[in-house]
């Protein structure tokens, strides 16, 4: 069965949450295997105080904005039943998770104030830290590292980073992102020179050729495969997507 993901991210009013700030914002994406569904949760939020001067110039979204938006007790229900039982992928994921769980518990739904007991949470940030240490792992810098498009992002939003978030996760965890069968190059290896458009000629194989030979594999070669895909998963941060396909 293919694992249903919610990548999420969060804007607030300022940091810490210790010192009362709220959320402002909610974005989320669904994936289901490593495809967009296009279903997602967006809402913006009233958080009963002032946001810091900080935090509107990163997200932009004013105080005057958010007069008359709803406030989270109010979408917690719809939120709630959008991430229950998902797999989160989150961006520095203590920083949300921290600021999600406090909502629940200001609400007093001490049974929702710890969505780690709902949700499995894998933090991109600590998976980019383990592929590139010391280098910058913001979702800026990953985008550059992996070519993502990240053209709109002039300020952070919660739905657009969340959107941006599946793009670098599905790239960061999938390595090959397409397949042309066709090619780009007269020999078939995209590489001569004023190919970029030309696609190669499919070759037919004569129909009584000989049968290729098959070699099966040992019982030492399926067990070596399977601590592979273990490995791989364990780096990921989520299983490789050979053992989602053979799941289902």
């Amino acid at each position: 069965m293919a694992i249903r993901s919610v990548v999420l991210d969060t804007e607030t009013t300022g940091m810490p949450v210790t010192d009362g700030h709220r959320i402002i914002e909610i974005g989320c994406v669904e994936l289901m295997g490593r495809r967009l569904t296009g279903r997602h949760f967006h809402v913006y939020l009233q958080p009963d105080r002032d946001s810091d001067e900080g935090a509107i110039g990163v997200h932009g979204i004013t105080d005057e904005f958010l007069k008359g938006k709803p406030r989270f007790a109010e979408v917690a229900d719809e939120f709630f039943e959008f991430i229950n039982g998902a797999q989160l992928i989150i961006h520095n994921a203590a920083f949300d998770v921290g600021f999600i769980n406090n909502e629940f518990a200001l609400m007093g739904q001490t049974e929702r104030a710890d969505i780690a007991q709902h949700c499995s949470i894998l933090d991109t940030l600590m998976m980019a830290r383990e592929r590139h240490p010391g280098q910058r792992n913001s979702l800026d810098a990953l985008c550059k590292r992996y070519g993502v498009d990240n053209s709109g992002r002039e300020l952070h939003g919660a739905l657009l980073d969340s959107e941006i978030l599946a793009d670098v996760y599905l790239t960061m965890t999938g390595g090959q992102t397409s397949l042309s069968l066709a090619g780009n190059a007269s020999d078939g290896s995209g590489s001569a020179e004023g190919s970029g458009n030309r696609p190669s000629e499919i070759r037919r194989l004569a129909a009584d050729r000989k049968p290729t030979t098959i070699i099966r594999a040992s019982e030492q070669d399926l067990a070596e495969h399977a601590a592979r895909l273990e490995a791989i998963a364990k780096s990921a941060g989520a299983p490789a997507l050979w053992s989602q396909l053979t799941q289902q």
